[in-house]
């Protein structure tokens, strides 16, 4: 269910809900991201949803100035989906050794016109944040190995190291 801790389709089939329920993903930062919600498509979430309901959830999200997107029921979404596997590969390749965390930042930025590179995004997420929503698919999911985290994540969070809110991550944080 993506980055959520329990399945909300459980409890709103119980409530007899599901006419006027749709699924609705805030994009992080949320006052700065034009695209804010994948919508879930209606036929797989909830196929009793009404269409007003749906209809009425992507004139909310573009009431408030945002682009909404429709999409099925995947963990994560779309964005989270692409983005959290590559934020892993890049902490992978510092694990491996396969170049520094600066590099791939500005080859990231440079190559591909990215304003922040996957660690200094991953700082800017939170470590924590990362490690748990990839918990949450490991666990939902053990098969899927673009789920799995590198042990670097682990050992971050471990030593507190929880990127900007913690002031150390990838990155030190701490204006000194």
């Amino acid at each position: 269910m993506g980055c959520m801790t329990f399945d909300v389709i459980e409890h709103f089939l119980t409530w007899g809900l599901c006419t006027q329920t749709s699924r609705y993903h805030y994009i992080s930062n949320m006052p700065l991201m034009a695209l804010d919600v994948d919508t879930a498509e209606k036929s797989f979430v909830f196929p009793e949803t009404s269409n007003a309901t749906f209809e009425a959830m992507k004139e909310w999200g573009k009431n408030m100035g945002k682009v909404s997107i429709q999409c099925k029921d995947t963990p994560g979404f779309v964005v989270n989906h692409l983005l959290v596997p590559y934020l892993f590969e890049a902490m992978a390749m510092v694990e491996r050794g396969d170049a520094f965390k600066e590099e791939i930042d500005i080859a990231m930025k440079l190559g591909t016109g990215y304003p922040m590179g996957p660690l200094e995004l991953s700082d800017y997420v939170g470590l924590d944040t990362l490690k748990f929503i990839g918990d949450g698919w490991m666990r939902d999911y053990p098969e899927e190995p673009m789920y799995r985290y590198p042990k670097i994540l682990a050992k971050l969070v471990e030593e507190g190291k929880m990127g900007v809110k913690s002031g150390q991550g990838f990155y030190n944080h701490n204006k000194e």
